[in-house]
């Protein structure tokens, strides 16, 4: 990179985000995702949005998000969304869920199926493939596992199923024959470097779609006997959470279960649901 390239550079990483980018920020973000961001996190913005800018070769926030403004259809919208959404996931996290879950599809047999709504980069939904497929064998009416996500990056990743050794982990011996391949072109003596891929069998149980679920539709193959939405709600605020929960009880098949995160509590006089078991619910009306 020569002298000048260097200048722009800089240039572009130490431009300020003030106070009013930062408001109109929180509230597109709000807008298009339905997530909650505060003003106390100024700095993750500024970091996760920066890199945006640098590759738009753009001086300031206010001209960045002007471009976004005046274009509702820009495809920098969807950069600006997956840039601003937090994804945190691991195989099988929140472990508890997953017996339940088994014990749950044991019960009902059939054809069994889930949805699951934040699949992030594919650990979470690839886990209630596994759960299932041992659960109920293997599915001959396709996908039991409809995985979905606003971000388009870190369903690309799902998509390709690929992972570090290390994330499978927790993964019994018998999980991990069954269920993933081991790269051939990642041998390294850095345990760190070396990769699996998800085998057909789970790319199969799953199927992978966009969506954001403050969308006015959602293109779904409802009912479910189980959605999982979990530390996901935490980012909305208190009417969003109770739409969605309401929308979500609509789509459960009779007894059905709503799994959410550890964190997370609905059980208020409002919410279509109730407290089935440790963060996991089932509609109150029901007497199940």
């Amino acid at each position: 990179m020569n002298k000048n390239n260097t200048t722009i550079s800089n240039q572009y990483i130490q431009c300020q985000l003030g106070e009013s980018e930062l408001a109109k920020i929180i509230d597109m973000i709000y807008q298009r995702a339905g997530i909650v961001i505060t003003s106390q996190r100024r700095e993750m913005v500024y970091n996760r949005l920066s890199p945006r800018l640098r590759a738009l070769k753009i001086e300031s926030f206010s001209h960045y998000l002007q471009i976004l403004a005046n274009s509702p259809t820009h495809s920098e919208w969807q950069l600006f969304i997956n840039a601003l959404t937090t994804n945190l996931t691991s195989f099988f996290r929140e472990a508890y869920h997953f017996p339940v879950l088994a014990e749950h599809a044991r019960q009902r047999g059939g054809a069994y199926n889930v949805w699951c709504t934040a699949a992030s980069t594919g650990e979470e939904p690839y886990s209630i493939a596994i759960t299932l497929d041992e659960a109920l064998g293997a599915s001959f009416t396709g996908p039991r596992v409809l995985a979905t996500d606003i971000d388009t990056d870190v369903l690309e990743k799902a998509r390709r199923g690929i992972y570090r050794l290390a994330d499978i982990n927790n993964l019994s011996p018998e999980q991990k024959k069954q269920y993933f391949l081991r790269r051939s072109d990642s041998d390294s003596p850095d345990p760190e470097l070396e990769q699996v891929k998800v085998g057909r069998l789970l790319q199969n149980a799953v199927q992978f779609q966009q969506l954001n679920l403050v969308a006015p539709q959602w293109n779904v193959p409802a009912p479910f006997d189980a959605i999982f939405c979990r530390n996901v709600m935490i980012y909305f605020n208190k009417e969003t959470q109770l739409r969605l929960l309401n929308r979500f009880a609509k789509l459960l098949k009779p007894g059905g279960l709503l799994f959410v995160g550890h964190s997370e509590r609905f059980n208020d006089v409002d919410s279509p649901f109730r407290l089935k078991g440790q963060s996991v619910y089932c509609l109150a009306k029901e007497n199940v």
